[in-house]
């Protein structure tokens, strides 16, 4: 029972710094007023895309997260990686396969002339690396699709205004009656 109250209550603190880290939107909504400024940009979202459909992590930098651009190269690059080592691998045992139907020595006949791999083995090992090879082509093609829709709608929410209406006040209200038995609960409350 004291871990749940310790664990509530670490919860309820851990919220209540989140919820008051956000800025002042009417200062800063009247400081844009001020200068003439709009701070939104209908074009951004699909600047944001048009940069990641050119060249992947553009609309990453163009939403100034510059961190999100290593992450979406190396996902992009891995999937690129793995598709040109399986493909590799596939015309390495289509080779062997194609030899050995014609009665010609491969690469995976061993010292005796026994073969090491059999002919079978490398007709499950076209498939298995056939397989992987298209795995690898789809992945990173929904990869590159992914990370533009990222960037666009990263973009979108740079644009969110929030306001104090959308904090979270955490409060732990007491039962008088039911001292003994404590109840845990959670209320929201929001307005417009």
């Amino acid at each position: 029972m004291n871990i749940r109250l310790i664990i509530f209550v670490f919860f309820s603190l851990s919220f209540s710094q989140i919820s008051f880290a956000q800025k002042d939107s009417t200062l800063i909504r009247a400081k844009q007023l001020q200068l003439g400024s709009d701070k939104y940009n209908p074009l951004s979202p699909s600047k944001a895309a048009f940069y990641s459909a050119i060249f992947p992590g553009g609309g990453q930098i163009y939403n100034k997260k510059y961190w999100k651009a290593p992450i979406v190269w190396a996902a992009i690059g891995s999937s690129i990686y793995f598709y040109i080592d399986n493909s590799n691998g596939y015309d390495r045992f289509r080779t062997a396969f194609k030899l050995r139907s014609q009665g010609l020595p491969d690469e995976f006949n061993g010292l005796n002339g026994n073969p090491n791999i059999s002919t079978a083995g490398l007709e499950n090992a076209q498939k298995t690396l056939s397989k992987n090879r298209d795995l690898s082509l789809l992945t990173g093609v929904l990869l590159y699709v992914l990370q533009i829709v990222e960037a666009s709608v990263n973009a979108h929410l740079l644009q969110f205004d929030t306001d104090d209406s959308l904090s979270i006040n955490p409060m732990i209200k007491s039962d008088p009656m039911l001292i003994e038995a404590p109840k845990v609960g959670l209320t929201l409350k929001y307005s417009f």
